[in-house]
């Protein structure tokens, strides 16, 4: 049984739907991040970062949500998820799972909070630049690798819908189809709806 340390407005919201489409027993551990449980003794000894999510598969501890969902993906639906190892679709996947936290969320960060930085000193370039690479991981089919579903549609689609909900990002035609296709995924319908049981059981506002 994996135990994800969760809430539901963190990025453990995300594993969710990446547990979810694995088919693997979890169960949640909610941490009161509101309360400044995430940097207690007990949780700082499960990630030094003092932040979600966490997943604890029998020994085995994993932090930040792009290596969640690699290791999810490799131990529970190789294959399926996750390209076989010799598959030479692997580069693509690996290019836009880690596309996701490396360029997007920072690059989207800066544009919103107007800071400036040189192109040559950050990974993402310019803004215009990520909008364009973002567009083209998406031009050849439905989803990152062509036809088929995989995690990188979770880890980077993921991260383009939670963009697009909060306004971080233009709403090009490219971006809120892609995003459509991934809510009519049962398992992401599901996933929604155990994060908000999870707001209204703790009470927290929406």
């Amino acid at each position: 049984m994996i135990k994800l340390h969760h809430h539901p407005y963190s990025r453990a919201a995300s594993v969710v739907w990446m547990l979810e489409e694995v088919g693997a027993a979890y169960e949640l551990s909610f941490v009161d991040i509101m309360a400044g449980a995430q940097k207690s003794d007990d949780f700082l000894g499960k990630n030094p970062m003092g932040k979600l999510p966490v997943i604890e598969d029998g020994d085995v501890i994993v932090t930040e949500s792009a290596a969640i969902g690699l290791y999810l993906a490799d131990r529970y639906a190789p294959g399926t998820l996750a390209p076989a190892l010799d598959a030479p679709e692997r580069g693509t996947y690996y290019r836009w799972c880690l596309f996701a936290p490396s360029v997007i969320e920072p690059g989207a960060v800066a544009k919103s909070s107007g800071a400036q930085q040189r192109e040559s000193s950050v990974g993402w370039g310019n803004y215009e630049a990520m909008l364009r690479s973002m567009e083209t991981a998406i031009a050849s089919g439905e989803f990152v690798l062509g036809d088929s579903f995989s995690m990188a549609d979770i880890i980077f689609g993921g991260t383009i819908r939670f963009m697009l909900r909060f306004k971080m990002i233009e709403a090009r035609t490219a971006f809120t189809d892609y995003v459509a296709r991934l809510e009519a995924r049962p398992a992401l319908q599901r996933a929604d709806e155990i994060n908000a049981a999870q707001i209204a059981k703790h009470g927290l506002a929406t």
